[in-house]
């Protein structure tokens, strides 16, 4: 949406709450675009739902076993700073 200087000082809050509900809106002079009134962040932030994998994924029973030398040899010279 585009709306001019003058328009927009007269309706910033009615602007201000289009634009927290997605819009963009753009300031034109003249008609000529000066600027951009965009949200801050995306919008409200998406709750978050556990168990949505619950089921798919599993676990090796030795998951936390030591590596083998061949798996140490791989990671060798990687972790230095």
């Amino acid at each position: 949406m585009q709306v001019n200087i003058y328009e927009a000082k007269t309706r910033l809050s009615e602007l201000v709450e289009q634009v927290h509900a997605g819009a963009t809106v753009i300031i034109a002079k003249a008609g000529t675009p000066m600027a951009k009134l965009v949200p801050l962040d995306a919008g409200p932030k998406r709750k978050i739902v556990y168990g949505l994998l619950k089921g798919q994924i599993e676990i090796a029973d030795d998951f936390d076993a030591p590596m083998t030398d061949e798996e140490l040899a791989l990671w060798e010279g990687s972790l230095e700073p």
